[in-house]
Parts: C-alpha cells; sequence; structure tokens
C-alpha cells in the first residue's frame, strides 16, 4: 500500500462582504466570514503503481486531496499516510519521491531557460549528475522538447510549458505523480504523446499515478479506476470497465431496411417503428450487439445501421446527474 486516507476533513475560512462601496468601508471594521467545507471525511487507498482517476466537478475538493497528499496543507482532521510517512509532518523526505505537476500553477522559474530551471530542481532535491543527466535525455527525447528547454518559460506556449512541466516533476524519479490538468491546452497530438509516455513509466518504473482532470479521454486511455467526489465527499470509487458495463448495458441500433421487420427475439425491443426505419434497444446481457445485427441481417436487407454507445463524457455526465452534483 502506498496511499491511505482516512476520514480526512478540511474547511477553510473565506471573508465576504457585499458589493458597494459602503459595505466595503464597514468590512474594514466587521469582517464577516464563510466556512468552507473543502474535504469531509474522505477515505481511500491506492495501491503501488496503480493509476487512478480522481474526478469531480468544479471545487468538488480534488485539488484540496492532492495539496495534502503532496504536503502544503495539512488536513482539520484525519490520518494521511504515504509510503509510511505523514506528508506534512516529513515534507523533505516525502517530496524526494513524489512529483506534482498543476496545470494552472509552474514550477519552472519564469525569466530563465527551462534548461536552466532543471538545473536548479537538479540542486533543491540533490540529485546525482549521473542519474540527471540519464534522466534529462529520456524525457527530452521522449515528450518532444530539446529544442524548447533552451527558451525562457514565459516565451513558451501553455502546451510547451506544460509538457516542460511534467518533465520537471520528473527529473528526480518520484515513485508517486499527482497531475492536476496535465493536458491542459495541449493540442490533440501532445495529448496522444503525453499520455503514453504517462503509461511508459507507469509501466516501466511502476510509478504510481494520480490523475485529476476534467478530460474524460484522459481517464479512458490511462486509468482503470475512477474516486469520484463531490461536495467534499467520495461518491464513488470503482472501476472503469465496470462502469462502462453497467452504463452500456443498454444500445441503441438505428436501421434502415427493406423488407420486413416484425417480431424480436428475447433481449431487443423497438423504440420506435415505421416502414423502413426502426430504432431498437438492446439489452447486452440478453443479447450481444452482434447476435442482434446479425438477427437484423437474416430478416430484411439492411441499407444503413449505427450503434449508439455510452462515450466516457457520457457516463461522467451520468454519475454528476445521479448524485446531484
Amino acid at each position: 500500500m502506498v496511499i491511505e486516507l482516512r476520514g480526512i476533513s478540511k474547511t477553510f475560512k473565506v471573508a465576504r462582504r457585499n458589493p458597494g462601496l459602503k459595505k466595503a468601508v464597514k468590512s474594514l471594521f466587521k469582517r464577516q466570514y464563510s466556512i468552507i467545507h473543502a474535504l469531509d471525511d474522505v477515505s481511500f487507498t491506492i495501491e503501488d503503481g496503480e493509476m487512478v482517476g480522481y474526478i469531480g466537478p468544479n471545487g468538488a475538493g480534488k485539488s484540496t486531496t492532492i495539496k495534502i497528499m503532496s504536503g502544503i496543507l495539512y488536513p482539520d482532521k484525519g490520518e494521511c499516510i504515504i509510503n509510511g510517512r505523514v506528508p506534512w509532518k516529513d515534507r523533505i523526505n516525502h517530496v524526494r519521491e513524489i512529483g506534482v505537476v498543476f496545470g494552472q500553477r509552474s514550477q519552472l522559474w519564469w525569466d530563465v531557460p527551462v534548461a536552466d530551471s532543471f538545473e536548479l530542481i537538479r540542486d533543491i532535491y540533490n540529485i546525482p549528475e549521473n542519474k540527471y543527466r540519464r534522466n534529462v535525455k529520456k524525457l527530452v527525447e521522449l515528450l518532444d522538447i530539446g529544442d524548447i528547454i533552451k527558451m525562457p518559460t514565459r516565451q513558451l506556449s501553455l502546451g510547451q510549458r506544460m509538457r516542460c512541466e511534467i518533465a520537471a516533476s520528473l527529473l528526480h524519479s518520484p515513485k508517486i505523480l499527482f497531475l492536476d490538468e496535465p493536458t491542459i491546452g495541449l493540442d490533440a497530438v501532445s495529448k496522444i504523446a503525453v499520455r503514453e509516455f504517462i503509461k511508459d513509466i507507469n509501466k516501466e518504473n511502476k510509478t504510481t499515478v494520480i490523475l485529476t482532470t476534467h478530460d474524460t479521454q484522459d481517464i479512458e486511455a490511462l486509468t482503470k479506476r475512477i474516486i469520484l467526489i463531490g461536495k467534499g465527499r467520495v461518491l464513488l470509487d470503482g472501476n472503469i470497465d465496470d462502469l462502462k458495463l453497467r452504463f452500456n448495458r443498454i444500445k441503441t441500433i438505428t436501421i434502415d431496411y427493406a423488407g420486413d421487420l416484425n417480431q424480436l427475439p428475447e433481449g431487443m425491443a423497438y423504440v420506435e417503428k415505421y416502414e423502413g426505419h426502426a430504432v431498437i434497444h438492446i439489452d447486452t446481457v440478453e443479447i450481444s450487439v452482434s447476435s442482434a445485427i446479425s438477427y437484423l441481417a437474416e430478416k430484411v436487407d439492411i441499407t444503413d445501421f449505427t450503434v449508439d454507445t455510452a462515450t466516457m463524457d457520457d457516463i461522467v455526465v451520468r454519475l454528476y446527474k445521479e448524485y446531484r452534483l
């Protein structure tokens, strides 16, 4: 076991005031506060080498959880044990074994070339020279950043910077990688390259990856397990394949055909039907899609057909609706 959270709760005290000059002046002398419950009794475990999608709407508590696991924040109550350590109590040793990428934050120095930032990170982590050179060479090649590391960070596009951020987080060969929106701003080709890279380091180094993102393609490409958080609470912890089976049990076939199509076998039912056109629900537990299409092809001449299935986007939207997020 690498990561274990038990009953983690975190609240924030946030100053508030109503709009208007009079209210602003009044707030200087008498402040009003709201209590935000960012996390409420969050518990889960993540094993060595797992890649887990940590998902939820904005404000659900994802980034707060990542900051607690990385030692930036400490909770009001509960326990967090990572590799046998409490992150905020032993931060120096803890950060030697983790890498963190925040899509909205940079760990690179703004006005110097990226390569110089890498050198500074090497000194901060006290990375041995041979290991550092080997890692830089590998990361530069896999992330295709050989030319851009010579440029100051401020001159990079968002997609270029994100690839350099990922490289920077892996220079010290961390055991755990926290990725918060790692593909934000990347074009389609770069996204695929980053996903393949993350899968490679997970396979080769057994790096544990915790991914928070709104990009459902990232989730589908990288993870087999998702943890859904909403309003500060863990609402679901499950396998993606099980969720697909749950939401994809009923598929819809739409066909245009010539001939007579009347009675359907068990597992198939009409949604609508008129001459030459039909929309049919298929219960995939009762009958497979291929068997259903074969049956229809035997009965009529099919001129066109489509099979609709739930995408990862559809699954996430349905989960949000189910839990009223």
